[in-house]
């Protein structure tokens, strides 16, 4: 297929989601050198190998999956035509985003009440790894809850249909990579010691 063809539309849909999966590439690099990161560092004589993840990280791992499917309802009811269903899915989606940032802060308080912290004299550097993967990743959620913020204006300003789903799923593609992410941070956390 020749990508220069077709409408001014078709093109810049196609060069919108070739950036997207450009920004998720370097995004899926910058974590891989992280976990790279925190094996290398395993090995080290102050590494904690017993520790085990708050409880707070599992309920949030449950809330971003749950998050990955309502989204997925949302957009199954945008193309069936169904606005008031649509807009009642995103704004689930918006809610459990929000839920899955107040667990990983919750999980930082778990850490914290054991003793330790991001940084200074009661830190450690298998800890520090974990604020530093988890925050970034929080980061990266808040940049999808603005995006969800945008669509659910947009929805409700009528600018999607069946036929015209750009913004949704570019949004939808970036909520459903945060998510699948987590979800292999969160496994990588929870095995690799």
């Amino acid at each position: 297929m020749d990508l220069t063809q077709g409408t001014r539309e078709e093109k810049t849909g196609r060069a919108k989601k070739m950036m997207l999966w450009f920004g998720i590439i370097s995004l899926i690099m910058s974590f891989m050198g992280w976990t790279s990161a925190f094996i290398v560092s395993s090995s080290r004589p102050d590494w904690l190998s017993d520790f085990r993840l708050p409880n707070a990280f599992i309920i949030s791992t449950v809330v971003i999956v749950v998050s990955s499917i309502t989204f997925l309802l949302a957009k199954k009811s945008l193309k069936n035509g169904q606005h008031k269903v649509t807009s009642l899915w995103l704004l689930v989606t918006l809610v459990l985003g929000v839920v899955f940032i107040y667990n990983q802060f919750a999980g930082f308080r778990q850490i914290i009440d054991l003793g330790y912290n991001f940084t200074g004299p009661t830190s450690n550097v298998t800890m520090s790894y974990i604020y530093l993967i988890a925050l970034v990743h929080i980061l990266h959620v808040v940049a999808g809850l603005i995006c969800l913020l945008v669509v659910i204006y947009n929805h409700f300003k009528q600018k999607y249909s069946a036929t015209n789903m750009l913004g949704f799923e570019l949004a939808a593609t970036f909520w459903h990579f945060i998510d699948i992410l987590w979800v292999y941070l969160f496994l990588f956390l929870y095995f690799v010691r």
